[in-house]
């Protein structure tokens, strides 16, 4: 009789252990899980294209912008590090946010809104990458054709889908590589800029550094201090993607959320320490950063005469495989999280299908190139422009998820905030990053309502704003849709909502049988 129960209890488990997903375990340590977030943010790439328009909107005080756009992050790698920590998962937020506030809302603000930031930037990335690769190989006149960028672009877009099928181990070795070349494109380009300034042969509008740039309180201008730290909010996503390997870590519980937090500072020190190298070598005016031919490819145009020809060569090579490499990431970070949601029956059974020997979701992994391939076409037919539109969209689905996450982790751990500590940590930290990211989010909105925002509007909004928005709204309409079409997950609530001090209780059932179970045999 006992034995029974146990198992009808064990089939009516709503939290399978994470190896019954069939990923290879222990597969990555703490520094290749560093190196696939690192690589998800792309920190040549984002520096390159946001880095000009930051000192457009804050002059002397980027510095103090990229720290002041990095305290949100931070605030919320604590949630995301204390939540993975609870239930590490594939799924990441997805299960986080559906335990806490139910399948419904927990599908639309950890699935739906994730995915659809993730695709929208899979196609700009693969099109970014095409045209820096095509760059430093002289093809200058190819890299200005939409529709040849875009041929190349979905073929990236095959390859990284089917490193990422090979397995983990293949794609993070490939990472390694390839955020080292970024760093040491990075690194290269403020020793280059540094020794010129040192030397007395910066360029013209060159600005001596001071301790100044990093006190936002001496800027005037609160609003473009606002502008700045929006762009910086986006220069620093990325980095949660290495929680979808989880289950594929050494140490799932601990690990990841170590690499959250650690990925964060290093790129904080990445971004601070190149702002300076840049204002160093070339100061923020019109004659410096702030030439239209500079602003918008801040270490391609500036690095040849900071560190030569050939290592400015080396510049513009590590821009293309950084957006190569954040391309990899996406595709090993989705297809993760929709095994986690077909596993919970918030996606079709045939999802969670593990290749027998690479032990990777390839099924999914298959799916997800060919969206993206999809959406990259998709969106070149409808305006060679439109992806860069798009792409600036993304701002207002990272603050809504991101914000979301920090708020599930204060009412997860509400019960526990007795203890000083736990209430610091897990509430009130968590929770002043979740109050910045909503700031974030309706600023960035009031912005991209103007029409002015990018100088493109539809019926006197701005397009930015449609995008946005309209990402969100057809969100809530295919929740709507697909509930019917999965009630395993949305009536029967496989995910059940939690309480770290009240677990399911299945599990708890569980865990006894098996010992009364042990005892009697």
């Amino acid at each position: 009789m006992v034995r029974q129960e146990f198992q009808t209890l064990s089939k009516a488990t709503p939290n399978p252990p994470s190896q019954t997903k069939g990923l290879r375990d222990n597969s990555l340590g703490l520094a290749r899980s560093m190196a696939l977030g690192l690589a998800a943010v792309a920190p040549a790439y984002s520096l390159a294209v946001t880095l000009g328009f930051v000192v457009v909107a804050v002059g002397q005080h980027t510095p103090a912008a990229f720290v002041l756009g990095f305290v949100p992050i931070l605030l919320t790698a604590f949630a995301f590090r204390d939540l993975n920590s609870e239930m590490p998962d594939c799924g990441g937020n997805f299960v986080w946010t559906s335990r806490v506030f139910g399948p419904t809302t927990g599908w639309f603000l950890g699935g739906w809104i994730t995915q659809i930031a993730s695709f929208i930037s899979m196609a700009a990335l693969a099109q970014v990458a095409t045209t820096y690769l095509l760059q430093f190989l002289g093809l200058d006149s190819l890299a200005e054709n939409a529709l040849i960028t875009s041929a190349i672009g979905c073929g990236l877009i095959i390859l990284s889908t089917l490193v990422a099928v090979r397995g983990i181990e293949i794609a993070a070795w490939l990472q390694y590589a390839l955020i080292a070349l970024q760093l040491v494109a990075i690194g290269g380009f403020c020793a280059g800029a540094f020794a010129h300034a040192a030397s007395g042969s910066a360029l013209p509008g060159a600005e001596t550094p001071t301790l100044d740039w990093l006190n936002p309180f001496n800027f005037g201008d609160l609003g473009g201090l606002t502008q700045g730290v929006l762009l910086c909010l986006f220069i620093y996503w990325g980095w949660d993607a290495l929680i979808s390997v989880n289950e594929e870590t050494t140490d799932s519980s601990r690990t990841p959320g170590r690499a959250v937090v650690l990925s964060t500072i290093i790129l904080l020190v990445c971004y601070g320490t190149t702002s300076f190298a840049a204002l160093t070598y070339a100061g923020s005016g019109s004659n410096g950063i702030g030439d239209p031919n500079v602003v918008g490819d801040v270490l391609s145009a500036l690095g040849p005469g900071a560190t030569g020809p050939i290592f400015g060569k080396v510049i513009v090579l590590a821009v293309g495989l950084s957006a190569l490499a954040a391309m990899l990431t996406v595709t090993v970070s989705t297809p993760r999280m929709w095994l986690s949601m077909s596993v919970f029956k918030a996606l079709p059974a045939r999802l969670s299908r593990i290749h027998p020997a690479w032990k990777t979701p390839y099924i999914a992994t298959l799916w997800c190139g060919g969206l993206s391939v999809a959406v990259l076409i998709g969106l070149t037919l409808i305006a060679p422009n439109f992806i860069g539109d798009a792409i600036l969209s993304v701002g207002l689905l990272i603050a809504a998820y991101y914000g979301a996450t920090a708020v599930a982790c204060v009412i997860y751990f509400r019960k526990q905030f007795r203890s000083p500590r736990a209430l610091l940590v897990k509430g009130i930290l968590p929770g002043a990053g979740a109050l910045l990211m909503a700031a974030a989010f309706i600023i960035s909105a009031i912005n991209m309502f103007s029409p002015s925002y990018v100088n493109s509007s539809w019926l006197g909004i701005g397009t930015v704003f449609w995008i946005g928005v309209g990402a969100l709204v057809s969100g809530i309409i295919i929740v709507l849709v697909i509930r019917p079409a999965l009630p395993g997950f949305f009536r029967q609530n496989s995910l059940p909502r939690g309480d770290v001090n009240s677990p399911p209780l299945q599990l708890t059932v569980t865990e006894n049988l098996e010992i009364k179970l042990a005892e009697s045999e």
